[in-house]
């Protein structure tokens, strides 16, 4: 797949691995529809895939409303969606500081609404505007899967997300997996692990270069691309 030719939405694009994966297809030369809640923050995520070497739109965009994924789409994609990430994530409290048997009901539900709820809404509306070999990578990771202390419904959420990668999976043309760049240094970690950029290539390998029988209903992760890459 001609990288120069992408048209690549990203959600929570205004920092953490969103950011990077936004600007990590600029500099394949794609186009990106960046997007977040934070107007301000979306418009140097642009800046910054434009000065990689890319094209950007940036639009202030809350997943949790699914109208909004739509009219972006509807008004930013002319010759269709190539790759879709659904990044936008939130989590309550410090990371591993939340005993699940102590979150709150409105946390849970503000933890679903976007990072589970969030993944559906932009996979549902993006397939509308992709052809069959376009792709969706959902980010995730191991707390997904495994059982981790003190991380509240955020765990929940994105085993929920993982889920609804499957769904897709199973019923879209596209290809839909889950991408797992381990710990990577965000808000969402509390600033442990890697630096986001020292990731963000894997997007970009899992939605051009990773067969598409290994990503659809799968976990990729760094192993993967690092194996495929040497």
């Amino acid at each position: 797949m001609d990288t120069a030719d992408l048209t690549v939405l990203v959600t929570g694009a205004s920092r953490g691995i969103g950011a990077a994966v936004a600007e990590a297809f600029g500099r394949e030369g794609a186009h990106v529809l960046a997007c977040a809640r934070d107007a301000d923050a979306i418009g140097a995520t642009a800046e910054a895939v434009e000065r990689a070497g890319g094209t950007a739109t940036a639009r202030a965009v809350d997943v949790r409303d699914e109208d909004a994924v739509f009219l972006l789409l509807a008004e930013a994609v002319e010759a269709g969606l190539d790759v879709a990430v659904p990044a936008a994530a939130t989590i309550s409290g410090a990371p591993g500081a939340t005993p699940v048997t102590e979150e709150t009901y409105e946390a849970f539900d503000e933890a679903m609404a976007t990072n589970a709820r969030g993944v559906f809404a932009v996979a549902r509306e993006a397939v509308g505007f992709m052809p069959p070999e376009g792709r969706i990578l959902v980010p995730s990771g191991s707390v997904a899967r495994e059982p981790e202390p003190g991380m509240g419904a955020y765990a929940a959420s994105k085993a929920a997300a993982e889920g609804v990668a499957r769904g897709f999976a199973a019923d879209a043309e596209q290809a839909v997996g889950v991408v797992d760049p381990g710990l990577v240094a965000t808000d969402l970690t509390g600033g442990r692990g890697r630096d986001p950029a020292d990731v963000a290539g894997l997007f970009v390998w899992a939605a051009t270069a990773c067969p598409a029988e290994e990503l659809n209903g799968g976990v990729v992760g760094l192993r993967d691309w690092k194996r495929a890459t040497r």
